[in-house]
């Protein structure tokens, strides 16, 4: 067999001397700051209720439209007697409204040359009435439309004057009560079809 060397170990390599070995230091603790928690600033936001001067102005300026859309409803007036029994409290005002000649076009301009283009008012007034001015315009293409065509008093034309009248009153009711009511809240009422042309006017 093959004799296999052993390794020998010096003495004086078979033990470590402490001076061979880097210099341990003791570390000394350092107290980092606590950073400090930020304030919060509350920035409260200003509430500026719309005064109630212009929210009357723009809850009247409705009435336009409204009582111009009433003839629409004539007929349904006819077929539903109850419902022109919650007209009748209006029929005061209504009847001074009617007693003034050419009242529709007289509040018209009043209100658009008085109200609308008049920049002593607020823009909240503004708008409304501008709105208000542009449902009346709306309202009033179906009559001129049906003076033009002058449809038979029967047959199937008429029924669909007869149902025309009756959606055209329905929405000019809902435009009315909404618009109304927002105005004595104090919010912007934002009529379909009527919002957008009326604020490019302002």
């Amino acid at each position: 067999m093959a004799s296999i060397p052993l390794l020998r170990l010096s003495p004086t390599t078979s033990h470590l001397t402490l001076r061979s070995l880097p210099s341990l230091r003791p570390v000394k603790p350092t107290c980092t700051p606590s950073p400090q928690p930020r304030k919060l600033t509350i920035t409260r936001m200003s509430y500026n209720p719309t005064p109630a001067p212009d929210r009357l102005i723009s809850a009247v300026a409705y009435t336009l439209p409204f009582f111009n859309s009433l003839q629409y409803g004539r007929f349904l007036f006819h077929q539903y007697p109850p419902l022109a029994s919650l007209i009748n409290p209006l029929l005061p005002l209504l009847s001074l409204y009617r007693s003034v000649p050419y009242a529709s076009f007289v509040a018209f301009f009043a209100l658009y040359l008085g109200v609308v283009r008049n920049p002593s008012f607020s823009h909240y007034v503004r708008f409304n009435s501008m709105q208000a001015v542009t449902l009346d315009v709306l309202l009033v293409l179906p009559v001129l439309l049906q003076r033009v065509l002058s449809p038979a008093r029967a047959g199937f034309w008429f029924k669909v004057m007869v149902w025309f009248h009756n959606v055209l009153f329905a929405f000019a009711v809902l435009c009315f009560v909404y618009s109304v009511a927002c105005c004595v809240l104090g919010r912007t009422p934002y009529l379909p079809f009527v919002a957008d042309a009326a604020g490019r006017q302002i």
